[in-house]
């Protein structure tokens, strides 16, 4: 009886420990997946979904990663840290900088689109041109616009993209104007004489003192969009030809520095409304999703730049998507977002997960496309900027129409978002010409 009874107590412990060793390890579960979002993204601002993580921090510099891969590295500045450099730039937050901020006033900068001239559009808020990017793990370097024109002096900064491509390209134009006098402001001058339009294909823009250019190319898709092949159903009108890259694509290879976007146009009702429909080599494949497409066209852009540029020349890179910040709440519109969502911002996926990141596949020579291939990873940064958006201020005010109607809540207002891209792009260019 008394070995029974000791029995009793004993089970007792041993049921209390085993609770308790449970507890612990929910515990230590929960730990670990706090940590992983939090230094893994700064998400600790965020809320992310947990199939979207893996998506979130895959790079192609050195294969696909996940959250666990993340590592913390202290550095006196982005720019000296190794090619992993694009993980901590997505570890950050937006601070807000009165003294630094904006980088350029927008009514001295001609180089603006009316549809990106928020203030002069009548938009009564600004504090949405005051706010910086800073990575949690590393110092950007201060943007130096007479610097990096030096960095540039002989040499080609080419972006290739949409309608937000053109967005951080005309960022970039007024970002490196403010090194040039403004008596002198002559010395930077479209080649063609061209004003700066979205129905433009091309634009060229020298800064004559540096003898170098930033140009703008737009290519939606990247890949080439012609005719469909003989014998097509008559509701095709054109095809993307996933496996040929853009007609003018020669024209990029040679560049010191490209930056390519695409996003925004891949889906299916933009498809739609342009008739247009895939094509691999001459065959029409009407039954391919736009996600598969989506991805057998960063395929070819992969292994175009393995195939035709030369990494000891060129810097290339691939500027992730920018989600756009409709609220249905709203009609639609984000006229009513005056500051960041530091605390609550949900990242819904906008199609499908690969939106998000290129996932580039590597060629047949391995992983040495990838390689080649850098990835600027802006995505979860301006997850957080409903209010940098142009909204109802896209046009002047005599033209407005209500709130809904002509939002615009994919671009961004200049000065804004695309000005602390490109402040990441200057610490990556550092990094490689210096």
């Amino acid at each position: 009886m008394e070995m029974a009874s000791a029995r009793r107590p004993m089970r007792a412990r041993q049921s209390d420990q085993i609770v308790l060793w449970g507890a612990c390890v929910l515990l230590s579960a929960l730990s670990l997946l706090l940590l992983a979002v939090s230094s893994g993204f700064g998400a600790a601002r965020l809320t992310i979904a947990a199939g979207e993580i893996s998506v979130l921090v895959r790079t192609t510099t050195s294969g696909s990663s996940t959250v666990d891969d993340v590592v913390v590295v202290a550095a006196e500045h982005c720019g000296v840290l190794d090619d992993d450099y694009n993980r901590l730039f997505v570890d950050g937050e937006w601070m807000r900088d009165d003294e630094r901020r904006p980088l350029y006033e927008p009514w001295r900068c001609p180089f603006i689109d009316e549809g990106f001239r928020c203030r002069e559009n009548g938009r009564p808020d600004d504090a949405f041109a005051k706010w910086r990017w800073q990575p949690r793990h590393c110092t950007l370097p201060r943007f130096d616009a007479e610097n990096l024109l030096e960095k540039l002096r002989n040499r080609r900064l080419v972006f290739v993209g949409d309608s937000i491509g053109r967005n951080q390209w005309e960022s970039m134009l007024c970002m490196l104007a403010t090194a040039v006098a403004g008596d002198d402001k002559a010395s930077i001058y479209e080649e063609k004489g061209s004003p700066i339009t979205k129905h433009k294909g091309v634009l060229s823009f020298r800064f004559r003192d540096y003898n170098c250019t930033v140009e703008h190319y737009r290519s939606p898709y990247l890949v080439r969009r012609g005719r469909p092949p003989r014998r097509a159903p008559k509701h095709v009108g054109s095809t993307l030809q996933l496996d040929a890259m853009d007609s003018r694509a020669h024209r990029w290879k040679d560049a010191d520095v490209v930056v390519f976007n695409t996003g925004h146009w891949w889906s299916h009702e933009r498809l739609q409304q342009l008739h247009c429909y895939f094509q691999v080599g001459k065959k029409l494949r009407l039954d391919m999703s736009v996600e598969a497409a989506y991805q057998r066209a960063m395929s070819t852009l992969s292994s175009w730049v393995h195939r035709e540029v030369s990494s000891h020349k060129s810097l290339v890179i691939f500027r992730t998507y920018s989600p756009a910040h409709p609220r249905a709440s709203n009609s639609g519109s984000c006229a009513l977002e005056t500051t960041p969502e530091l605390n609550s911002s949900r990242i819904s996926l906008h199609r499908w997960p690969g939106m998000w990141n290129p996932a580039f596949e590597p060629s047949k020579s391995g992983t040495a496309a990838a390689a080649k291939l850098h990835v600027l990873n802006v995505t979860l940064m301006a997850a957080q900027r409903r209010d940098g958006h142009p909204s109802v201020y896209n046009v002047a005010p005599a033209a407005r129409m209500p709130a809904g109607q002509r939002a615009d809540c994919s671009h961004w207002c200049l000065p804004g978002v695309p000005d602390a891209w490109n402040e990441l792009l200057y610490a990556v260019i550092l990094k490689r010409f210096s």
